[in-house]
């Protein structure tokens, strides 16, 4: 077993492990537990009565966080034509076509953390799938990141304004940062309502049994706060 530092054991002793906390509860002790310098980030882990190895249970889709997540989203839009100067002013810190594909493919550049593309560059993009997929920089309609050069521009600010996208791993378990600690308690609620609604309204019509069986809230480095999936579930802002 990996041994703690006495921070992360003073955190943890002001957790009860025994109890669910409510999701107001929880959220407040996330923030007082949280003991690093750096502003960290808060994030939910929820274990989803799923089976990923159906396909048709797993959970791919998007939520737009109020509030955002407090980190700088880099956004790289494949595109072409008057698209691309527009993906530029809408706020995209990358947009060509050929140009970026090349520049993917030779030189392994992924510096950037979402990749947008108009439906007409999918047939270049799919050439470096390979690179871009297993990154999870892939282009896929499940995560709204093909569409037409009409809706660029709105995309593009959804997703640099706390647009994320959701998805289990292998496990069947989600992992989503819903903000930071220094987010007021108001607007870390509001982001964890707006995640809780999206997962309910993802759950796959295969999924049997209890959908949400545990949610758990942290913040970097910081300990686990078990919150009642119930009242996750039924959590107002």
């Amino acid at each position: 077993m990996p041994k703690h530092g006495k921070k992360y054991l003073a955190a943890l002793a002001k957790v009860d492990r025994t109890r669910l906390y409510s999701p107001t509860e929880a959220l407040r002790l996330v923030k007082e537990t949280s003991y690093t310098k750096f502003d960290g980030t808060v994030e939910a882990h929820l274990r989803l009565g799923i089976d990923p190895r159906h396909a048709d249970q797993n959970i791919r889709t998007t939520v737009s966080l109020p509030h955002g997540t407090g980190k700088t989203v880099r956004v790289l839009v494949f595109a072409q034509g008057e698209a691309v100067q527009a993906a530029l002013d809408a706020g995209a810190d990358y947009a060509g076509s050929d140009d970026l594909i090349a520049r993917i493919d030779r030189e392994n550049f992924f510096d950037f953390d979402v990749a947008i593309a108009t439906p007409d560059m999918m047939g270049k993009v799919g050439r470096i799938g390979r690179k871009l997929g297993p990154r999870g920089l892939m282009p896929n309609p499940k995560s709204s990141t093909i569409v037409p050069a009409a809706d660029l521009v709105r995309t593009i600010r959804e997703v640099k304004g706390g647009r994320v996208e959701i998805r289990n791993d292998k496990t069947g378990i989600l992992h989503v940062a819903i903000g930071k600690v220094s987010f007021t308690p108001q607007q870390l609620s509001e982001n964890f309502v707006a995640l809780m609604d999206a997962v309910k309204a993802a759950k796959p019509s295969g999924a049997k049994g209890t959908y949400i069986r545990s949610v758990t809230l942290t913040s970097t480095m910081g300990p686990g706060v078990p919150v009642d999936p119930v009242a996750a579930q039924n959590v107002k802002a």
